[in-house]
């Protein structure tokens, strides 16, 4: 960190990248796939049928809850929006004698939950898959520990990309010219500097946001002093953040179905078009009965999407109380993160800025290698650090897409009825990426690069291949013919990375590294000068 101020910068920027650059790189990696969460999820749930409106979908829900659980405490409904093609429903039994003052655990099971098509109401039981669940939850909260040590590993982290992305700007002295320089006929060093520069400053704004806004979301957890301040506890400060309404006695007068087409319909009206994601009924087909709807996160900027209360009639009742400035702030934060709002347009720049922040990552690791080759005393036989991370780089940028390949490998090829099949979808990604780690250390480093990343190009594209074979009802032609066309572009955006790594892989196996020219050494002056000196 000596040295003027630009150069202190330099120092931490590269350090910053590089000692949690492979857990960033699958973070990223993760994370851009959960912009497209519902589409992997129905994907991979290909038992699951068409997106419908959700005032189809509450009517088949409406009328499963009614011939199922008649007289249940409550019922919960999570309607469909135009990404999504099923209904979760949930119903909590009434308690039974002597349980009444017990405090019950709400655990959705197979007795108190169901799953429906959108359109037709019927139970539907997909595949066990954690679906595009996983790469949201991975990219936040790692895996294979507790979640809230994973969520301060993945803070920690976030901050060294945060400190990565200020002291980049600062040690870059012409970020606009990066814009437009890219010399890939140039020196490997430059040829990758070039190419490191460019994918950050592309979409430098978003890697910005996304690293602080992904703080932000988390923040109760880094930074829980000023709760605490002012609470009690925690629990205090979230009941107070989250008010629940006290539970309300059945009367016993008994009243018709609750009238969700009139309830959705009004909600719908008071939120100025807002659509209504979550619907609960309090005490169904009782004088005492309410129904709370809550708007879909995806209608607005801010995740605080608020929620109506009407009585067993369908009048409105009450409205969750207005946010203050501090809420929205927050919501707006988290909203800004997960891009719910955006419309597909958006949601694919939203993507198309996040494989930048991918390819970012990338550069930055493979360029610390690149540059540091060139200062060794013999860049045929480099000191073990090196070789650590060089393998590393390999494993990594080529396991992590080859990996989460394999977890939709898994999700078509393992047994329907296999008891443990979805634990198995998500050790299918970890059992790639650490197979891609330990065949770069036993190959060399070129044939290692072509090797690993034809690979993952294979796995990625064949992808809409084994789909077709093992789920006709899923392949192209039939996704075409129905008008599916989230899951015909899923299967063209698989044939569109694969053929991207594949690219690179090609890339790599044309790349020949630049000789060192050696220094001749000095002539020997001539004997009369060396006489003429003397004297």
């Amino acid at each position: 960190m000596n040295g003027a101020f630009r150069q202190s910068m330099a120092w931490l920027h590269t350090w910053t990248g590089l000692l949690v650059g492979w857990v960033l790189f699958a973070m990223f990696t993760t994370g851009t796939a959960t912009y497209f969460r519902p589409e992997i999820t129905r994907w991979m749930e290909p038992e699951t049928g068409m997106p419908a409106s959700p005032s189809v979908a509450a009517a088949g829900a409406l009328a499963f809850l009614q011939a199922k659980a008649p007289d249940a405490k409550s019922w919960s409904i999570t309607l469909p929006d135009e990404r999504s093609s099923t209904v979760n429903v949930f119903w909590e039994p009434q308690p039974k004698a002597g349980e009444e003052d017990k405090p019950r655990r709400r655990r959705r099971g197979s007795d108190t939950s169901a799953v429906l098509d959108a359109a037709t109401g019927e139970v539907v039981k997909p595949r066990e898959t954690r679906g595009g669940e996983f790469f949201y939850r991975f990219h936040f909260q790692m895996h294979y520990m507790p979640v809230i040590a994973g969520r301060w590993v993945a803070g920690f982290c976030a901050m060294f990309m945060l400190a990565a992305i200020v002291s980049g700007v600062i040690t870059h002295k012409r970020i606009f010219k990066d814009f437009f320089t890219f010399r890939p006929g140039k020196a490997a060093q430059r040829s990758w500097l070039d190419a490191h520069n460019l994918t950050a400053v592309l979409a430098l704004p978003f890697h910005a946001m996304i690293t602080y806004t992904g703080l932000v979301t988390l923040m109760a957890l880094y930074m829980p002093w000023g709760a605490l301040a002012n609470y009690k506890t925690e629990d205090a400060f979230f009941e107070q953040l989250f008010p629940q309404t006290e539970a309300v006695e059945r009367s016993g007068v008994a009243v018709g179905p609750p009238p969700l087409t009139l309830v959705l319909d009004e909600a719908a009206r008071t939120w100025g078009g807002g659509r209504s994601w979550i619907v609960g009924v309090s005490n169904p087909g009782d004088a005492t009965s309410t129904i709370e709807v809550t708007r879909h996160t995806g209608d607005q900027l801010s995740n605080r999407s608020g929620s109506l209360t009407f009585d067993a009639r369908g009048k409105l009742v009450s409205s969750s109380a207005k946010a203050g400035p501090a809420a929205v702030t927050s919501g707006a934060m988290y909203g800004l993160h997960m891009g719910r709002f955006a419309k597909p347009l958006l949601r694919w720049l939203y993507f198309v800025c996040a494989l930048t922040g991918c390819a970012m990552v990338a550069t930055g690791l493979i360029l610390w290698t690149v540059k540091r080759r060139q200062q060794l005393p013999d860049p045929e036989k480099p000191y073990f650090g090196f070789r650590l991370v060089e393998r590393l780089n390999i494993g990594t940028i080529a396991g992590v897409p080859a990996g989460m390949a394999m977890m939709l490998w898994a999700n078509r090829l393992l047994p329907v009825e296999m008891a443990t099949r979805s634990p198995w979808e998500v050790h299918a990604v970890f059992v790639g990426w650490g197979g891609m780690i330990l065949y770069a250390c036993l190959r060399p480093t070129k044939k290692a690069w072509v090797e690993t990343l034809s690979a993952a190009a294979a796995l990625v594209a064949l992808l809409p291949v084994v789909s077709a074979i093992t789920t006709p009802n899923r392949n192209l032609l039939a996704n075409l013919l129905r008008g599916d066309w989230a899951m015909v572009a899923f299967d063209l955006t698989l044939v569109t990375l694969g053929a991207g790594l594949a690219f690179c892989a090609w890339k790599a196996a044309r790349y020949k590294p630049a000789v060192k020219a050696k220094r001749k050494p000095p002539a020997p002056a001539p004997a009369a000068a060396v006489t003429e000196e003397a004297a």
